[in-house]
């Protein structure tokens, strides 16, 4: 573990600004967030995102899996200008939402709208790192993101404590996976949350993520 720090200039506080603006408003239209009140927006979306900064090397590239609104990958990218993001989700309106959010922002990305299943059979170990956060349970959300990383990168999860990965053994084991590390930090409404890193050491063999939901209907 190791002390997180994020420092927000004024450049990226206008964007964040920004973002939480046209969120709120595409809110009332397309129920894209449950979190309305802006500094919760704030806390619990924009800081809670860029932590995950502390997992992801200089210029990776990063594939946010299960993006919804942006989140972390466009809260990461604007922080982290160095690093390359993609994001991918199963709903068009959240897809459609990033893509005039980063237009907006002045922010470079790629957009896939996609089952991560599906995402994954043409993309296999094609990212430095897997990001996802508010998916699945762990080892559910293991099995969506190991495809896509190179041999040597990480799977990131954004989750309260480390407490589930007691129950990703038989994941990591058929996935190519092995957990690293976590680093724990605390928001400022003293909300508890964990960054687990997932590194992947060997291939994922190629009939995971398996369709026809079977990763939630039947976990690893």
């Amino acid at each position: 573990m190791k002390d997180i720090v994020i420092h927000i200039d004024g450049e990226l506080n206008e964007k964040l600004k920004i973002y939480r603006d046209f969120l709120l408003e595409e809110n009332a239209k397309y129920n894209l967030t449950a979190i309305t009140d802006e500094e919760e927006i704030r806390v619990k979306h924009f800081a809670d995102s860029m932590y995950g900064a502390a997992a992801i090397p200089y210029a990776a590239s990063v594939c946010d899996i299960g993006c919804g609104a942006g989140f972390p990958s466009v809260p990461l990218k604007l922080l982290r200008k160095d690093i390359a993001v993609t994001l991918v989700d199963s709903q068009k309106k959240r897809i459609d939402f990033c893509k005039t959010l980063c237009g907006k922002l002045g922010v470079t990305a790629e957009f896939f709208h996609a089952r991560a299943e599906d995402f994954a059979q043409t993309h296999s170990e094609e990212f430095d790192v897997a990001v996802a956060r508010a998916v699945a349970p762990l080892n559910i959300l293991l099995e969506y993101t190991a495809q896509i990383v190179k041999i040597g990168g990480a799977v990131v999860a954004y989750k309260t404590d480390i407490s589930e990965v007691d129950g990703t053994a038989n994941a990591c084991k058929l996935l190519g996976l092995q957990f690293e590390t976590h680093f724990d930090y605390v928001l400022d409404d003293g909300s508890r949350r964990s960054i687990l890193v997932f590194r992947k050491t060997s291939p994922t063999p190629k009939r995971y993520p398996r369709g026809q939901n079977k990763p939630r209907k039947q976990p690893l």
